[in-house]
């Protein structure tokens, strides 16, 4: 490849980028309003920032990488028939956005959207890049696996220790009239809702209690689903660098890397309380099984094994969940019934991208709680942007992922399977989730999806 010093460089610092999405743009981009700018040196750190920040990082990076795909292209590439809707669909589709958006019911929600699905697009063709050389996606993945490993540990240091000690203070304040706390405290306390005035008298917001009691985890990102989002992506990667990068290393500092990888990852799903994540981890794990090589009779017993231990551990850890009315996933079933009655009434053009909520105020039933997303990022693409919009996005996502699957599953590629695997997790969890909205989550997805698909198209050639 030529150029491949500055190629690498550029990898390092995209991937720097993604790892600084992961830590700070992990809010959906419809919420960037309520996301105040950072004003001490304190919030800069360990706040979240406003997610507009990183359309403006974004901007020169993808410039800067267009150029380096020029100069690098292969011309005999851009003409394989066999892969020219995997290029075209997503023009389609983002198009179609802009289209939509001419007939928006709120011209903010929908700019402030139309740079988050740029931005996908964008990350989506960069993958053509950094993906072609595995020494340079080493230099990519060396950000992003930073940025993972601050995540995960972010999320078992909340459950091991901020949660309890927090749950605690508000315990204690509440009991001692919140005399053990400065003035100047309080008052943050009560901006932020974590006290509440009720009859006249400040108590902690039991919202608050709840949130810590149950210990649900969510990391650098905006709720634990959206952890669970991450790790499903991401973790099969890093068990498969972790493993061929230690090789060289003593068997017991290896296998400690190895453990503390799983333990992390491990620890953090399990913690983030996802039961949609739980279900579709346990069908990856039968996935990969198929894989071996083994009898056949042994590998339907293994994977039969694993079938049922993991839904018998969900049956066990989400009983009350269910006993007590499984409240989400109606909430989610009315979501996905609003949208579908969107789509019906706007056809063409939706609503407009990002705009779930305008309409969804007036039609929701009155016991459901009201949602911002769909929680369901295909629904959705119908519900905003209309049949057209819908369809240009489950073709493209659909049509990429059979492609990786069929160039990968036959091949003894281990990581590339990891990467197919994690994509497979992460678009599947679209079906109940909206990380096509979150800057950290998306833009990862997709640059992994337009790798994925130009290596692999590019070696089955």
């Amino acid at each position: 490849m030529k150029n491949l010093t500055a190629t690498k460089i550029y990898a390092l610092a995209f991937g720097l980028f993604l790892g600084l999405c992961i830590w700070k743009f992990g809010n959906p981009v419809i919420l960037d309003h309520k996301i105040s700018a950072p004003a001490t040196a304190a919030e800069f750190l360990n706040g979240p920032w406003p997610p507009h920040w990183a359309n403006w990082i974004l901007l020169p990076l993808a410039i800067i990488g267009g150029l380096l795909v020029f100069k690098n292209r292969d011309p005999g590439y851009s003409d394989k028939s066999k892969m020219k809707w995997l290029w075209l669909l997503p023009l389609a589709w983002l198009s179609w956005q802009f289209f939509s958006a001419t007939q928006t019911v709120d011209e903010n929600l929908t700019t402030t959207t139309l740079w988050q699905f740029s931005g996908c697009v964008a990350c989506y063709f960069l993958g053509s890049l950094l993906f072609n050389e595995r020494a340079v996606q080493n230099y990519l993945w060396a950000g992003l696996m930073a940025a993972l490993a601050f995540c995960l540990i972010r999320a078992v240091d909340q459950r091991l220790f901020e949660f309890p000690a927090n749950h605690q203070m508000l315990v204690e304040g509440a009991r001692a009239g919140w005399t053990n706390f400065p003035p100047d405290s309080i008052a943050e306390m009560k901006q932020n809702n974590i006290i509440i005035s009720t009859n006249g008298v400040d108590v902690a917001n039991p919202v608050f209690l709840d949130k810590f009691q149950k210990g649900r985890v969510s990391g650098t990102l905006v709720y634990p689903n959206a952890l669970a989002g991450i790790i499903l992506l991401l973790w099969p990667a890093a068990l498969m660098l972790v493993y061929g990068s230690t090789k060289k290393l003593k068997p017991t500092i290896r296998w400690a890397a190895i453990a503390l990888v799983i333990f992390l990852g491990g620890a953090a799903f399990f913690w983030s309380g996802s039961k949609f994540g739980w279900l579709i981890c346990v069908a990856l794990a039968g996935i990969w099984l198929l894989r071996f090589k083994w009898q056949q009779q042994f590998k339907l017993a293994a994977v039969a094994t694993v079938l049922i231990l993991g839904l018998g551990i969900f049956a066990i850890r989400f009983h009350h969940y269910f006993a007590t009315g499984a409240h989400s996933a109606s909430a989610r079933l009315d979501y996905w019934q609003a949208a579908v009655r969107t789509t019906l009434t706007h056809p063409l053009l939706g609503t407009g991208p990002g705009t779930f909520q305008r309409p969804y105020t007036q039609i929701k039933s009155p016991e459901s709680e009201m949602a911002r997303l769909a929680h369901n990022d295909y629904l959705e693409q119908f519900s905003d942007s209309g049949i057209v919009g819908g369809l240009t996005y489950m073709l493209w996502i659909i049509l990429a992922i059979i492609k990786i699957w069929k160039m990968t599953w036959d091949k003894h590629d281990d990581f590339a399977m990891a990467l197919f695997l994690g994509l497979l997790g992460w678009f599947t969890q679209g079906l109940g989730e909206f990380g096509l909205y979150i800057p950290a989550t998306a833009w990862t997805a997709f640059l992994l999806l337009g790798g994925s698909v130009s290596r692999l198209g590019l070696s089955s050639t």
